[in-house]
């Protein structure tokens, strides 16, 4: 199957896919944790400061991440260059400090947000079909995708050169190669992980042990779905730098299970006046 970006122009604006997923995703996002302060008896604007530092972070983040990891200052200003765990990591910092500042204890901003990441994430992850950014290895499965304007093309050329996969011998450097959608299979696996968290966001256990489980499954999806990656940041043999990223992100989160396993009580105090009803 030929597949090819979701591009359009109005007036000189360019519009893509991925902006307009990314905008859906933080949308999602907001609602998920507005709903959830809903749920509680809390004051719904909260939700859309989360999501503000969310977005603002976040694309810094992703932005830098990539622009160090590929050398490439350029990926600042274009419409690719995002890096999941970069993004993670700025809008982190962005939350963390938005929690802080609106005098939110961190532990309920943490379980707020871990619904709300997983299904960010699935669509934003639709975004990146839709500019056929992060897709994967050469494949003969029934669904494999050929990306002849991706970023960059599936050329056997960009697949060899940029990211070392080896190329039967005989192929012509110019021939677009059919690879696995592996943006479509972080969808799917995502959207699987938000339906169990948001089953699970009346759970008995102490407020953030939430998140700790998102990490969990997040690290193992995204740990699972590099092996099927095109990439070039391959050390330690066939792990790449976000299989250990995952991996670390996965004993964080074991870690946060563990530790609040309990029930507790957790108190709103009461200088936290973005979360009084009303």
């Amino acid at each position: 199957m030929t597949v090819y970006p979701l591009v359009f122009n109005i007036g000189p604006i360019e519009v893509t896919g991925y902006g307009i997923m990314m905008m859906a995703g933080f949308l999602m996002a907001g609602w998920v944790i507005q709903r959830q302060l809903r749920e509680r008896g809390l004051g719904e604007a909260y939700a859309a400061d989360v999501v503000v530092g969310a977005v603002v972070g976040g694309i810094v983040g992703a932005k830098v991440w990539y622009a160090v990891l590929y050398h490439d200052a350029g990926a600042l200003v274009s419409r690719g260059g995002l890096v999941w765990y970069g993004g993670f990591i700025g809008g982190f910092a962005a939350v963390v400090a938005t929690s802080w500042w609106r005098k939110v204890p961190l532990r309920l901003t943490f379980e707020l947000c871990a619904p709300a990441l997983a299904v960010g994430y699935a669509l934003g992850r639709v975004g990146c079909f839709l500019v056929q950014d992060d897709y994967g290895i050469p494949t003969a499965v029934p669904w494999a995708m050929r990306f002849p304007q991706g970023l960059p093309p599936t050329t056997a050329f960009n697949l060899s050169t940029m990211f070392g996969v080896e190329i039967p011998d005989g192929t012509l450097p110019t021939e677009v190669l059919a690879v696995h959608p592996t943006q479509l299979y972080e969808v799917a696996a995502m959207m699987a992980i938000f339906w169990l968290l948001w089953r699970l966001r009346h759970h008995k256990h102490a407020t953030v042990w939430l998140f700790g489980l998102y990490l969990v499954l997040a690290g193992i999806e995204r740990f699972l779905v590099e092996f099927l990656r095109a990439k070039d940041d391959r050390v330690l043999g066939a792990f790449t730098v976000s299989q250990l990223t995952a991996a670390l992100v996965v004993l964080v989160g074991a870690g946060i299970l563990a530790r609040y396993r309990r029930p507790d009580d957790l108190r709103i105090p009461k200088e936290s006046t973005v979360l009084q009803p009303g």
